[in-house]
């Protein structure tokens, strides 16, 4: 723990520390959806798409997600519920079906693709478990 980190009340080194182990856990998270996407992407051409396309982003926004989870987990606890599958499904929500294609980043879901639409669901999902279960032990390791 560094001097200013000492300075810092309680509460707010608990914040810190959350952040840190959210983020921790949103990279790995990332790294898991990234295979799970393989595994079971929403269609062909979606996967070969992607390996040409800029892969910063989803690694940026992962961890980014996972800060702002870990730190609004030590606020409020029941965030954490269903081991992080909320919180996957709600990325989902939030990245795929508003904020992307409100951007331009992305197209929004085709509603009558049963496999797009599973694929998404499993991948957001494996996200949100992993970046929960990453979280959870490094937030101990703190």
């Amino acid at each position: 723990m560094t001097k200013e980190t000492k300075k810092l009340p309680a509460p707010a080194r608990d914040i810190l520390k959350g952040a840190l182990a959210g983020m921790i856990g949103g990279l790995v998270a990332t790294a898991a959806r990234t295979v799970a996407e393989k595994v079971y992407p929403p269609h062909p051409e979606l996967a070969r798409r992607q390996s040409e396309e800029s892969k910063l982003m989803p690694w940026v926004l992962g961890a980014a997600a996972g800060a702002a989870y870990g730190a609004v987990a030590e606020l409020y606890p029941p965030v954490t519920d269903r081991h992080g599958a909320n919180f996957g499904m709600t990325m989902l929500a939030v990245t795929h079906e508003g904020v992307l294609p409100a951007l331009g980043l992305a197209a929004r879901p085709d509603p009558h693709s049963g496999r797009e639409h599973r694929s998404e669901m499993v991948t957001h999902v494996v996200y949100g478990v992993v970046c929960e279960t990453v979280r959870e032990l490094a937030r101990r390791a703190l």
